[in-house]
């Protein structure tokens, strides 16, 4: 987990739990005997690529840091139904509380990671990579991006914070390209900050108005037909990364990779997904 996540997934961890368990697990409080040990297994049921073995650590010690944990399976194993990632054993209460936090969590997770594998398998041979975006399930961000990754894609921005994204709307609420570029720079400038500018275009003719601001880390081009997209990097001529995005589908995905574009941003990888069936069951 990068360092920077932590504190995201910290409090997300205890928000799952606060919304889960409340002020008690009546149902184990008043059928366990509080002594009770046990063991589980989290079973695979699907195909897929496995992910959220590590938050599932840190949920497990969460609840109870006297928990043991036996990992099988590494976050980024392509998995069958049958396989076992891990086994967890500790008190019945405590295992019980986890399940379902767990569940939830590994299985968006691994089916955020059999998503993006899916669309990474597609790009084989090329220097094209797929990026996330921020349709994301709100709070859950950080486990959506860390599944990316996990799936093989790479992350677009985290947040609002560690980029400058002048899309459509930024621009023509600033008055064109040219003067939302230049606000950009100064802005960074005026408060010594270093973070990446990347500027959507939606024609040919803003590449030139891009480079006439003077030019920014990452250029986007919105919309673009795989022939755009082809002239567009082209004419951007490696003065810095580019980027397509905009109802790229799985089907038109190599095609669009095919002009030369560095990065290729698909909100599907998110925001379309199906959670991988796995169980957390008891076991010896």
């Amino acid at each position: 987990m990068k360092p920077e996540y932590k504190p995201f997934v910290d409090e997300l961890v205890e928000l799952a739990i606060k919304e889960d368990i409340g002020d008690g697990d009546h149902t184990s409080l008043c059928c366990i005997p509080a002594g009770e040990h046990g063991r589980m297994r989290l079973l695979c049921k699907q195909e897929g690529v496995l992910a959220g073995v590590e938050i599932a650590e840190i949920v497990l010690q969460r609840l109870d840091p006297e928990m043991r944990f036996e990992k099988l399976l590494d976050d980024g194993t392509r998995v069958k139904p049958g396989d076992v990632a891990f086994y967890v054993s500790g008190r019945l209460r405590s295992l019980l509380q986890a399940e379902r936090i767990l569940l939830n969590i590994m299985q968006r997770m691994s089916g955020v990671a059999t998503q993006t594998a899916v669309y990474v398998d597609r790009l084989a041979g090329l220097h094209t990579r797929v990026l996330d975006t921020r349709k994301t399930t709100p709070g859950m961000r950080v486990l959506d991006k860390m599944a990316v990754k996990i799936g093989g894609g790479e992350n677009h921005r985290m947040g609002l914070f560690d980029m400058i994204l002048l899309k459509d709307n930024h621009i023509d609420f600033a008055g064109g390209i040219e003067n939302a570029v230049l606000g950009a720079k100064e802005y960074l400038r005026e408060r010594g900050k270093q973070i990446p500018i990347e500027c959507e275009v939606r024609s040919l003719e803003d590449i030139d108005r891009v480079f006439a601001a003077g030019g920014v880390d990452r250029i986007m081009f919105d919309n673009f037909t795989p022939e755009m997209t082809r002239e567009a990097v082209a004419k951007v001529a490696g003065r810095c990364e580019t980027e397509s995005s905009g109802g790229i589908t799985l089907d038109t995905l190599r095609e669009y990779a095919e002009t030369g574009v560095d990065f290729i941003s698909v909100g599907a990888l998110t925001h379309q997904i199906r959670s991988l069936d796995m169980s957390l069951k008891a076991c010896e």
